[in-house]
């Protein structure tokens, strides 16, 4: 699957602008605090609300129903356990923001998030997914 520049490049600006929504404006107290119980649904909230705003991004990609749903899946997967190691490496260790430590897992954390975003649209221009 061939895609034009323009095309992979608004889904880009789509999965910043959703991550920045999700990540930042959205996300309640509640899910900041329950993010590190493994299971808890406060994670599920956040991960699925992430998981859902990625559609957009994958419909601009014009990707097949397949694709869509295993990025979906793949999304909340690595969403989830990204934020839910960040959260217990962070209450493990209890650096606190004046540590330089804190800002490289809260630096790493996004990274892989931007990363995934990344992959996402390399899978759907390679057409790997189809």
């Amino acid at each position: 699957m061939s895609h034009d520049l323009t095309l992979v490049l608004w889904a880009l600006l789509a999965l910043q602008v959703k991550h920045f929504l999700c990540d930042f404006v959205l996300q309640t107290e509640y899910q900041v605090r329950t993010k590190g119980i493994y299971g808890h649904v406060g994670g599920f909230i956040h991960s699925g609300l992430h998981m859902v705003l990625t559609v957009p991004a994958l419909l601009i990609m014009q990707a097949p129903l397949r694709a869509i749903v295993i990025i979906m899946i793949g999304e909340f997967l690595i969403h989830y356990h990204t934020d839910w190691t960040k959260a217990n490496v962070d209450a493990h260790f209890d650096w606190g923001q004046a540590d330089a430590r804190y800002w490289m897992l809260f630096g790493a954390d996004q990274l892989i998030h931007q990363l995934t975003y990344l992959a996402i649209v390399v899978l759907l221009t390679l057409g790997t997914l189809s």
